[in-house]
């Protein structure tokens, strides 16, 4: 049996769009509610081979996802850094904050890798235990983001403490982003070689910027990372995300040389329709609140996203991740109605 995932991101049209979730191995699942209990930390759980791979199997189990997504999260090159982080229950993660230049000069040029070691392991093993037809994909928080979170210590509501670090210290943020550049191209060749079939750039706060700073910190990067992979990986599939680049994406999908892009709810299905899915895959982009809302206005949603972009390479997947609130039974729905 084919992998349909892949059969997309490599330009081919498939009879069913392939279906995963970003989040889909979350707190929205019972199961990962009682395993996450047992685990201690949320970083316990991401470094615990098999733990990581049990939550990464358990939505495959239960909804049939043409995907797997590995379970782990884009702050573990901050971490892997020296950086202190820790994920506070309700609050979101908490990291020591790079107040300056000399603080980011402290941070090593390479991440230790025996720290990023059992998510290798977990991806192996998740491969093992896979169906072929079924796609694993690793991932990789984007530069700008991860330095964001590295900056402010925290997630803000716009990002500003590490917008205006870039503007007053942009030689110091080029540091910041070259140290993550190049951890990142090892961290990927690395999930890539232990078994992912592609990988995801999660730019999850690319939007934030102006159109000059969108093309230097998320741009330029992106482009970077993915040659750097492909110059040691050449057949590797690799999926971007900048979340809210609006029109912009139109941009990056220019200049960064992806396979494919995943779309926020907010994009103008039209123009991604017709100067994005052109030229590379699309994948998205219902709306986690409209999955949340369920009914009516679930199958509206996913109808309009099957219309307007089942004609080209395509992925049905949401906007961003799913909310820890949606009932299952949404799932199940929003399920049956793009598989028919």
């Amino acid at each position: 049996m084919s992998n349909s995932v892949l059969n997309v991101l490599a330009g081919g049209s498939v009879v069913q769009p392939p279906v995963w979730m970003m989040r889909q191995a979350g707190r929205y699942l019972p199961e990962y509610r009682e395993l996450r209990a047992k685990a201690g930390s949320f970083l316990d759980l991401c470094f615990n081979p098999e733990m990581a791979t049990e939550v990464t199997l358990q939505p495959i189990r239960r909804f049939g996802f043409d995907a797997a997504i590995l379970f782990s999260d884009i702050l573990v090159i901050p971490h892997a850094l020296g950086q202190t982080v820790t994920f506070a229950v309700g609050e979101g993660p908490q990291l020591t904050p790079l107040a300056d230049e000399a603080a980011i000069d402290r941070l090593p040029l390479e991440v230790d890798q025996t720290i990023l070691a059992p998510v290798y392991e977990t991806v192996r093993r998740v491969k093992a235990s896979l169906d072929p037809a079924v796609a694993l994909l690793g991932f990789c928080g984007a530069p700008w983001t991860v330095a964001t979170y590295m900056i402010a210590g925290h997630g803000t509501p716009d990002q500003a403490p590490a917008r205006l670090f870039a503007y007053r210290h942009p030689k110091a943020f080029e540091k910041l982003i070259e140290r993550l550049i190049v951890n990142s191209i090892e961290y990927l060749r690395r999930q890539l070689e232990a078994g992912a079939d592609a990988v995801q750039l999660f730019d999850t706060w690319a939007g934030v910027l102006p159109p000059e700073e969108f093309s230097r910190w998320c741009v330029q990067p992106a482009a970077r990372i993915v040659e750097g992979v492909r110059k040691q990986v050449p057949d590797a599939r690799i999926i971007g995300f900048p979340r809210g680049a609006g029109a912009s994406l139109v941009d990056y999908v220019d200049r960064v040389p992806v396979n494919g892009v995943s779309v926020d709810w907010m994009a103008d299905r039209r123009l991604i329709r017709e100067h994005v899915q052109s030229k590379v895959a699309v994948q998205g982009n219902l709306d986690p609140l409209a999955l949340l809302a369920g009914g009516d206005a679930l199958d509206r949603s996913v109808d309009r996203i099957l219309g307007d972009f089942s004609s080209g390479p395509f992925i049905f997947n949401l906007g961003h991740g799913i909310l820890p609130e949606t009932p299952i039974a949404h799932v199940e729905r929003m399920l049956k109605r793009v598989r028919g």
